[in-house]
């Protein structure tokens, strides 16, 4: 297991070649707009920093660096982030009070701890503190990054129960009226289009073959006529994308995929 280690640093070339292979096999994970993952990265081991800054660079993310609780803070309020790595022992103020600072301003974005200690009350004292999650120093860079991943993934379901507006680049869907708009236009959508066009909303910047829009779309085979899939996307490409910067586009082999226009 490859680990980060306040008193071992040092990683080889090998080791690090390892651990991109490993993480270069989980499918890449966007927010719900298609645009990048963010991440506020807070600790005062510029060695650490560096390489979980490497390690959630792979996964895609855009990672910001603070290395005291002041420096934090700032970036915090001048920025939208996703998710929070945020180290408890710092040299001017100290995680927790970071996070209540955080909290405060009415910020909900999940926060997973870094910390030295092991204790059973510093845990306690974390996450009723209001973090998502903990993890204690050594660690392993893969943990870390599905730990990550399960705060995002639980963000998103939390915000999906709450919010029923979809939004990938201009194009929106909103599950409670019915609505969809590209650009601030009305589309109109039979109910399959509908239906089709929000499993892509749901999925953005994913391949989706045609066996599986049949399953979750149709919620059977259809007799194997995929087919079906292809009228219906020429039927949705015609009015989401006509005289526009195409959004859904044919992956040959696979199906299709829904990304922003560039």
């Amino acid at each position: 297991m490859v680990a980060v280690s306040s008193t071992r640093p040092d990683i080889h070339a090998a080791d690090s070649g390892r651990r991109r292979a490993v993480l270069a096999q989980l499918p890449r994970m966007y927010r719900a707009d298609g645009s990048t993952i963010r991440v506020l990265l807070v600790d005062d081991e510029p060695t650490l920093t560096d390489l979980v800054g490497l390690a959630l660079g792979y996964e895609g993310w855009a990672v910001e660096v603070a290395h005291d609780g002041s420096t934090a803070l700032q970036k915090f309020r001048e920025q939208q982030f996703d998710v929070v790595v945020l180290d408890i022992m710092l040299p001017d103020i100290d995680g927790l009070s970071v996070l209540q600072h955080i909290r405060g301003s009415g910020g909900g974005v999940p926060v997973l701890f870094l910390t030295a200690r092991d204790s059973v009350d510093d845990r306690v004292i974390g996450l009723t503190a209001g973090g998502d999650d903990y993890m204690t120093k050594p660690f392993s860079l893969e943990e870390l990054v599905a730990r990550l991943r399960g705060l995002l993934r639980r963000a998103a379901d939390s915000i999906s129960e709450n919010d029923a507006v979809l939004t990938v680049g201009d194009l929106s869907l909103d599950e409670g009226s019915y609505e969809v708009k590209r650009g601030g236009d009305s589309i109109a959508l039979t109910a399959t289009e509908f239906e089709l066009l929000r499993y892509f909303m749901h999925n953005p910047r994913l391949a989706l073959s045609r066996a599986q829009i049949l399953d979750r779309v149709w919620n059977y085979d259809f007799a194997g006529k995929a087919s079906i899939v292809d009228l219906y996307v020429s039927y949705l490409r015609r009015k989401i994308d006509a005289g526009r910067e195409p959004m859904i586009h044919t992956v040959r082999g696979v199906g299709y995929i829904l990304r922003p226009a560039e």
